[in-house]
């Protein structure tokens, strides 16, 4: 899919980078809402946001077409918004023992990614690297949070979640990389 030319940002200005990150944050927001309102409709509660991951298609695309400032700001703000909006009706969603690693998790998404986005590593290949960069990280940064600072969880949550969100790591797989090829295609055209 990816040409052995090395790939260019889409975005290249600060104001498409910036306009490249609010949406980014917006969709971050959006998307996960969207199926924790199906979930709550078809009693699933939140197990299609933690099946299918949808904040972090949208970090992993801002990172790749806006760079690695934007994705690594997009990634960090994204949840915060999420818990800010979500605390005001009673419900909020990351939880606020969740948030903090959220946060680190998807910051190193966008970065990630971000600092893939102009190499000539292709893109599948770039997404996997950052998507286990993001997880390994978080999974430190739980470590960390459980046996120094007796974090009110259990360390299985890192293996938990991955299983869980592994239908959304195939969808990212399939999509991500497919939605670059197309814009970078379109944009060459």
């Amino acid at each position: 899919m990816q040409s052995t030319q090395t790939k260019k940002l889409v975005c290249t200005t600060w104001k498409s980078k910036t306009v490249a990150a609010v949406l980014a944050v917006i969709a971050a927001v959006a998307l996960p809402q969207a199926l924790h309102y199906l979930g709550a409709v078809t009693n699933l509660g939140t197990a299609l946001g933690e099946t299918f991951l949808p904040m972090h298609i949208a970090i992993f695309l801002v990172g790749f077409f806006a760079g690695a400032w934007a994705g690594l700001a997009a990634g960090l703000v994204s949840p915060a918004i999420s818990f800010a909006l979500t605390l005001a009706i009673g419900r909020p969603m990351p939880t606020a023992q969740l948030l903090p690693f959220m946060m680190i998790e998807l910051a190193v998404y966008g970065l990630t990614a971000g600092l893939l986005a102009r190499t000539k590593v292709p893109t599948i290949a770039s997404l996997f690297i950052a998507q286990i960069a993001g997880r390994a990280v978080r999974a430190l940064a739980l470590v960390i949070g459980i046996y120094l600072f007796s974090a009110p969880m259990s360390i299985s949550i890192i293996w938990t979640s991955i299983l869980a969100g592994l239908p959304g790591l195939i969808l990212q797989w399939v999509f991500v990389p497919l939605f670059v090829f197309y814009v970078e295609k379109k944009r060459r055209a």
